[in-house]
């Protein structure tokens, strides 16, 4: 590569989590004063008005400069339009990479067109598996392996899975975690939701929940069941619970009678990640959010009955409850009690993964 010479890359970015894993490599680029110059591809698979231009601000990144607008649908039906989409952005213009992250819909599709156009996949957080194959997500995680170039993972244990799959180790880069970097980096500017004196809410006396998985939310009976459990063994202590588009459509059809539990608009990045940082406990059904609770040492009790981020239970502040709502007293007593394991923070979640992610493309580039 011509150090003189500009490089086109593709950054694509389909749902939020995307924009704050790519806020990390544009303020990589930038700080780098490196020679690449970066296209911001936002292939439109969510739109929401925590996508509007104050989530950008928060994040200190410019707005998209292109729009695929693929918009919702079945998983077939969105793919398609991301593929039609961004292959006619190749058409126009192919750039030297396609950096792709994590596992939603829009990193197969767009790694796929881009490998049929000759483009090189470069992907962050490759290699994590859940080895759950009822997970869309699980599907585009082994998909997009099969044909990335290079692997930029958050774990050694990520790496032993690529190497298992037949992915030479000279392409596989262990960087740390690029969404520890933006929550880092943004931390200092972290606020107060609108919402906090009304509920008067002070520093660890509330608990945060989050639900969106289709296993938690879909059956109206099993959600009403969640929040009645979570309600009856919390102490009487504040529960926060930012309603995801996806469960508010499910608690419009229950009839409720909860105590403790205050549905509140979801929140942008700096209110959000203030709630968690400063909560009691987390309960979630997000991989995300159990690597910010273990980042700020806060207890997480994940709904699931697996995990993508096992380094968030063997070293983090994360265990897992499963599915079923029986479960959860369980952990709630030991929480309560003051049992709750102590965690500590996962190797290389120091604030420069996107630095080292530059660096090494500058490098196999020039190769």
């Amino acid at each position: 590569m011509n150090r003189q010479s500009e490089v086109l890359v593709d950054l694509i970015a389909g749902a939020r989590p995307n924009f704050v894993k790519l806020a990390s490599i544009v303020r990589a680029i930038k700080l780098e004063k490196s020679v690449i110059k970066y296209r911001l591809i936002h292939t439109g698979q969510h739109y929401s008005p925590s996508l509007s231009d104050s989530f950008f601000e928060q994040l200190d990144l410019p707005k998209p400069d292109i729009n695929l607008g693929a918009g919702s649908g079945t998983q077939a039906e969105q793919t398609a339009k991301i593929m039609v989409g961004y292959e006619q952005v190749l058409i126009k213009e192919k750039p030297a990479v396609c950096i792709v992250v994590g596992d939603v819909n829009s990193t197969m599709a767009c790694a796929i067109v881009a490998k049929k156009s000759g483009v090189k996949v470069a992907h962050i957080e490759a290699g994590i598996r859940s080895y759950d194959w009822n997970m869309p997500e699980e599907i585009n995680r082994v998909v997009t392996d099969s044909i990335t170039n290079w692997f930029f993972t958050t774990s050694q244990l990520a790496n032993k899975n690529l190497l298992s799959q037949g992915v030479k180790s000279d392409n596989i880069f262990f960087v740390g975690n690029t969404m520890i970097d933006t929550l880092l980096n943004q931390s200092p500017r972290f606020c107060k939701p609108n919402f906090w004196f009304e509920y008067n809410l002070t520093n660890k006396n509330y608990i945060v929940l989050t639900l969106h998985r289709p296993a938690n939310v879909d059956d109206p009976n099993n959600l009403l069941e969640i929040l009645k459990t979570i309600d009856e063994n919390t102490n009487g202590m504040q529960v926060i619970f930012p309603v995801h588009p996806r469960t508010n459509s499910i608690l419009d059809q229950l009839e409720m009678n909860l105590s403790f539990i205050k549905f509140v608009p979801p929140q942008g990045y700096l209110e959000f990640n203030y709630l968690v940082k400063n909560s009691f406990a987390v309960i979630t059904d997000s991989g995300g959010i159990s690597e910010e609770a273990t980042m700020f040492n806060v207890p997480c009790l994940t709904m699931r009955d697996n995990t993508e981020r096992p380094e968030t239970i063997d070293l983090g502040t994360n265990e897992l409850v499963g599915t079923n709502p029986a479960m959860l007293p369980k952990f709630l007593k030991i929480l309560f009690d003051g049992n709750w394991k102590n965690g500590s923070i996962p190797p290389k979640w120091d604030g420069n993964t996107g630095s080292r992610i530059i660096k090494i493309i500058h490098k196999l580039l020039e190769g």
